[in-house]
């Protein structure tokens, strides 16, 4: 793993005001909110690649606005977070679900808004973001493996809790 949520949470012991900083940078494209600088690129410092660099941005400021005090849930994948919020709502089910595929079907100018919906929507899931920054990475590659994780993780929950009805 690469850490970096750890880098994080480490600034944010250290100062609070990191939270509202990235926060605050999901209002801008991923990688341009200058007053984040400070706190992404001394992790990023020597990375060319212009996608890892954003997607860096983009989970630092996702990873501020969905932290909360005191988690210590055991953090999972969006696919397995979003089946345990649809067993937990009582209606509106295919409207997650159709929320979830168009996240997998996102593409590299989508992905940050998709993102930044689904986080939301799943406020209260114990989110794993050094598994989201690991898969976003790898969201470009041919054979989608990220997104069919996700969706592995996604249906296999849901079929697992229907069972236990």
């Amino acid at each position: 793993m690469s850490g970096f949520i750890s880098w994080l949470e480490e600034l944010n012991r250290k100062d609070t005001k990191v939270r509202a900083v990235l926060r605050r940078s999901l209002s801008f494209e991923p990688g341009t909110f200058i007053p984040a600088f400070p706190y992404v690129e001394p992790f990023v410092k020597d990375e060319d690649n212009s996608w890892r660099r954003t997607v860096h941005y983009l989970v630092a400021g996702l990873w501020a606005a969905h932290w909360q005090e005191g988690q210590t849930k055991a953090t999972m994948s969006i696919g397995k977070a979003s089946s345990s919020y649809l067993s937990q709502i009582q209606n509106d089910s295919r409207s997650i679900e159709s929320r979830f595929i168009t996240l997998l079907d996102a593409d590299t100018d989508q992905l940050p808004h998709r993102l930044r919906q689904m986080t939301a929507l799943l406020k209260d899931q114990p989110i794993d973001f050094e598994g989201l920054l690991k898969g976003l990475l790898y969201w470009n590659n041919d054979q989608k493996q990220t997104q069919r994780r996700w969706a592995r993780d996604f249906y296999r929950s849901l079929t697992d809790s229907s069972r236990r009805i």
